[in-house]
């Protein structure tokens, strides 16, 4: 059934395949967004979340088991006789950041906010849980997975280690996130690398304190980690392949107290980005090898540490191409950018996408134009104080999550032309 959706600006409208009993529990699935928004918590911390979708599962017969990966939640519905499996994931905690908006459903805990849109992916992802439970028709099992401790955490990581995937095998795992910028209602993917590894440095140069007016009585740390932080620029410019992407970013340099005393230690941090393990490698021994050289040069001793968080996030072709074509029966295919450029942003799905095949995807959050009267006055993008969700998604994404579902685990007889077209797992 093909139904007018409006992108809810002036600038596009498009006719979209969403499911008519998502669309007419929107109202819902948007009460859900907004108390989400309103009581955000952090890490690992999100007990309260955890309760609410907890509680919304269970009210709707789905099966619940809690405490995976420590507060992560899993929803289990079963349909059939097969045991095909796809797992759904929706990240549930917010960032320690202080909300500047004033709207209704602005954060009632202050220093911590949904400044990234994980409030309404795990709307989207109870919507479509709902309405799966109420009507959806497919053969085989469906896991609905909600995780803590995307922001830093490494929730992801720890749900899989807890054995997420042995607990509730999967033949694939999907999983979105709202993009900024990318026009409302669009869904982009790629096969491939979609987002960047996360690396980490921390650098510190120690050398012996001393009164600034008499510096040759000292070994000055602050000169030695200028001349590092310049030397580091060198890395990705001079020693990567220029056709290979990566990013070395000094983000912090910390030294001294005192405007008349060269310290002793000074301290520099950063991230590395990169798509590619070998490239991560490169740039760790550069940055080891700078830090000890320039360190030695000026009598100066280091400790140099490189840790590697999120890997890259890497779509599996075939799962792609599968997410694709349900993209396009949900938005349409002018709505689906196949190839959508990847970003050295970083996301711990990366975790889940390493120990099952499956496909990661964006859906365009607008320009901000859908913020209601109140909100700050800087721009609606990802870690922002301004940032808000635009509500006019939840029945995309609802409706993509359910798609997937009624297409992966589609009637033997029956087998879709997208699961076909896709080779996805047949029955076990």
């Amino acid at each position: 059934m093909s139904l007018l959706f409006s992108c809810g600006t002036s600038r596009c409208t498009n006719i979209m395949k969403l499911i008519p009993e998502i669309e007419l529990d929107t109202p819902a699935i948007q009460e859900i967004r907004r108390h989400l928004h309103a009581n955000p918590e952090l890490g690992f911390d999100v007990h309260e979340t955890a309760d609410y979708v907890a509680a919304r599962l269970t009210e709707w017969g789905i099966t619940v088991e809690r405490g995976v990966g420590r507060t992560g939640v899993v929803g289990t519905l079963k349909r059939g006789r097969t045991l095909r499996a796809i797992g759904l994931r929706a990240d549930m905690d917010a960032l320690p950041i202080h909300e500047t908006n004033d709207f209704a459903h602005k954060s009632a805990n202050p220093g911590k906010m949904h400044a990234c849109g994980h409030d309404g992916h795990t709307a989207m992802l109870l919507g479509a849980a709902h309405y799966l439970a109420k009507h959806g028709d497919f053969d085989g099992i469906v896991h609905f997975i909600f995780q803590p401790a995307e922001e830093a955490g490494g929730g992801a990581q720890v749900m899989v280690e807890d054995g997420l995937f042995e607990r509730f095998p999967v033949d694939a795992v999907f999983g979105v996130h709202n993009w900024p910028g990318l026009p409302e209602g669009t869904i982009g993917l790629r096969d491939g690398a979609i987002m960047a590894s996360s690396n980490r440095f921390k650098i510190a140069v120690r050398g012996t304190s001393c009164h600034a007016a008499r510096p040759h009585t000292g070994r000055d740390p602050i000169l030695a980690a200028s001349q590092l932080v310049s030397s580091l620029q060198s890395v990705v410019s001079r020693n990567v392949d220029p056709l290979e992407s990566a990013v070395l970013s000094v983000c912090q340099f910390h030294a001294g107290t005192a405007d008349n005393a060269i310290p002793g230690e000074a301290v520099v941090s950063g991230t590395v980005r990169t798509f590619n393990e070998r490239v991560t490698d490169l740039i760790e021994q550069r940055i080891k090898a700078l830090s000890l050289a320039i360190s030695t040069a000026f009598d100066c001793e280091v400790d140099c540490n490189f840790n590697r968080y999120y890997p890259t996030t890497q779509n599996d072709p075939d799962q792609a191409t599968f997410a694709a074509k349900v993209a396009a029966e949900v938005v349409g295919e002018d709505k689906v950018v196949r190839n959508i450029e990847p970003t050295m942003g970083a996301e711990d799905f990366s975790y889940m996408l390493r120990a099952r095949p499956g496909c990661f995807a964006f859906i365009g959050n607008g320009d901000g134009a859908h913020r209601e009267h109140g909100h700050g006055l800087g721009p609606c993008e990802l870690h922002n104080s301004n940032y808000d969700f635009n509500d006019a998604l939840l029945p995309v994404g609802a409706s993509y999550f359910a798609r997937l579902v009624e297409n992966f685990l589609a009637h033997p007889k029956g087998v879709s032309a997208i699961m076909l077209a896709s080779q996805a797992p047949q029955e076990v």
